[in-house]
């Protein structure tokens, strides 16, 4: 969902994001929701999540589920590229 920006977050960025690395996003955590941004654009669109969306989301990607597939990954009826 986008939504204004909760009132004076405390928006944060990981620490590997770092120099000239661009892709990262800042997180805000209120009481009620947690917020997301693009950090290029920090007058921009604001993805809120609810604490439980926020904490599942975590859990996936601790868990590997967004991680990209590798050929040692990837399950033998998947076609490989050449």
């Amino acid at each position: 969902m986008t939504s204004p920006v909760p009132a004076v977050p405390r928006w944060r960025r990981s620490s590997y994001c770092t120099g000239s690395d661009s892709t990262c996003v800042d997180v805000a955590v209120t009481p009620a929701d947690v917020a997301v941004r693009d950090s290029k654009d920090p007058d921009g669109p604001v993805l809120l999540f609810t604490p439980r969306e926020w904490r599942a989301f975590l859990l996936a990607a601790r868990d590997g589920e967004f991680d990209l597939p590798t050929p040692s990954r990837m399950h033998a009826s998947q076609p490989r590229d050449a």
